[in-house]
């Protein structure tokens, strides 16, 4: 996501503190704002960990203290006994010298509606350092690695770096929506094609250089610092029981706040001045679609969007105003999500575009539901990572959620609502690229559905219909050949001038 963000707290600020006084918080300000740096030790870090229930913030909510025992199992401190408390059922494998270790800030934000890490790495980047710091110094684990996207944010950390003589590395990230995913970071970082990997591995066993790997989302560790700082108890202060402390939120994709949990959903709405006429999507676009009844008793929790059908996710919330058409919303962004697919499997190559096919034709009232949630279900579960899956629950969940609308498109064949494009995408950079048909050329041989059948089917009559989705870089070569072996050469590559 690029443009102007705006920044607030509702209560207390805690990551956001100083945010109203400073665009950036360099180190003596950061000090002066939040102390300065506490290491205690691994069995500390764990119980404040445990004790908060510390989860990830980069969407999957996994317990923090759990990553951090994962990788305390698998090091060697000179003793042959790792350093400090494990959970049961995490020793495994051979142990390594804690030097070999890595700590690793996940600093992806390629989904378009997210800018809250970019805000924090931007304006607050020594709270992040300080969470990795301290995570490391448990650990005993010397490397550091922030893995973040070019721009404003990566120049703010490198700045950071220098000004306290931290020996971290930052490494550069893709701008795609897959490679925030933790094992895409791995390969990244070690100097591979950033796309997952295919096979779930741990990045406690083997991340980076095939050592453990303590990988966390870029708020993970600046809540760690602030936990630290202020102990379970004075943490606790806000939120929940269940859940303490506070969160950040992008909320319709130019407006980061900082709220505690617990507090219902419309009052943040309200507070950001933001309607939800017809529905919000919650949790980003591997979230849930929650309908305007359900969003005035949603509360910001993990419990508390469970119970409304919904999630916390990565802390996005979109909400879908009045005027737009909401399956044309969810088309546009389902066929966004199918090309950006790494195309290591069945369910992301053929099941996603199949979505969308069958979102066009519902939206132009030729389709059925059915035909959508039995694409949408193909391969549920059986995919190389989890994007299938979150852009099936993206799309189910829409259906639910627009049941109204989508039976309007049914029966009428459109709504009477134009699609404004209102849920955010990213800023075109001219090098998108698309397949096209000079119909003056072609007889219908069907050669291209052949050679890409991902992009291209026949109509009934043995003419191509092209998805209209932009050709993902793992399809270019297939494309090309496609576009070499036309036998009309009615075949075109439209746009993307390194595919011409």
């Amino acid at each position: 996501m690029s443009g102007p963000v705006t920044v607030g707290a509702i209560g207390g600020a805690r990551l956001t503190l100083g945010f109203d006084r400073f665009e950036r918080l360099d180190l003596d300000r950061h000090q002066a704002v939040h102390g300065r740096l506490a290491t205690p030790g691994l069995d500390e870090v764990l119980r404040l960990a445990e004790q908060a229930d510390l989860r990830g913030r980069g969407g999957a909510g996994f317990p923090f203290a759990r990553k951090l025992a994962a990788v305390a199992a698998r090091l060697d401190h000179g003793g042959g006994r790792p350093h400090g408390e494990v959970l049961p059922g995490e020793r495994r494998g051979r142990r390594v010298p804690a030097e070999d270790a890595v700590v690793v800030v996940n600093g992806a934000e390629g989904e378009p509606g997210s800018a809250k890490d970019r805000v924090l790495l931007t304006r607050a980047p020594h709270l992040v350092l300080d969470g990795a710091q301290i995570a490391a110094t448990a650990l005993g684990i010397e490397r550091i690695v922030v893995a973040v996207e070019d721009g404003e944010a990566a120049r703010s950390v490198r700045e950071a770096v220098a000004e306290r003589r931290m020996p971290a590395r930052v490494v550069r990230l893709a701008e795609r929506f897959v490679s925030g995913e933790s094992g895409a970071v791995v390969r990244a970082v070690n100097g591979e094609t950033p796309v997952p990997p295919g096979v779930k591995v741990r990045a406690s066993d083997a991340g980076v250089d095939r050592c453990p790997t303590l990988l966390s989302n870029t708020e993970t560790f600046a809540q760690l610092a602030v936990l630290t700082s202020l102990g379970a108890d004075l943490y606790a202060a806000v939120g929940t029981a269940d859940e303490p402390g506070t969160t950040l939120l992008t909320v319709g994709g130019t407006r980061v706040v900082e709220a505690p949990l617990g507090i219902r959903l419309g009052e943040v709405l309200a507070f950001c001045d933001t309607p939800a006429d017809q529905g919000v999507l919650v949790g980003g676009y591997h979230g849930q679609w929650l309908a305007a009844p359900d969003v005035a008793r949603a509360v910001l929790s993990r419990r508390g969007m469970r119970a409304v059908g919904g999630t916390v996710g990565a802390g996005i919330v979109l909400p879908l105003a009045d005027g737009t058409c909401p399956l044309g919303e969810v088309t546009r962004i389902a066929s966004y999500l199918a090309a950006q697919s790494a195309g290591q499997c069945g369910p992301c190559r053929l099941g996603l575009p199949d979505v969308v096919r069958a979102l066009h034709a519902l939206a132009d009232g030729g389709g059925v539901v059915d035909d959508v949630r039995r694409a949408a279900g193909i391969g549920r579960g059986r995919g190389a990572c989890s994007h299938p899956d979150g852009t099936a629950r993206f799309v189910l969940s829409a259906l639910e959620a627009f049941a109204e609308d989508v039976e309007t498109h049914r029966w009428g064949g459109t709504c009477g609502r134009p699609t404004f494009g209102v849920l955010p995408l990213p800023v075109p950079t001219g090098e998108e690229a698309r397949v096209a048909i000079d119909w003056s050329r072609c007889d219908g041989h069907g050669l291209c559905a052949y050679l890409v059948p991902e992009l291209i089917q026949l109509d009934r009559y043995g003419f191509p219909v092209i998805l209209g989705t932009d050709i993902p870089p793992w399809m270019e070569r297939d494309v090309q050949r496609a576009v070499a072996m036309c036998p009309a050469l009615a075949l075109r590559i439209t746009g993307g001038g390194s595919l011409s």
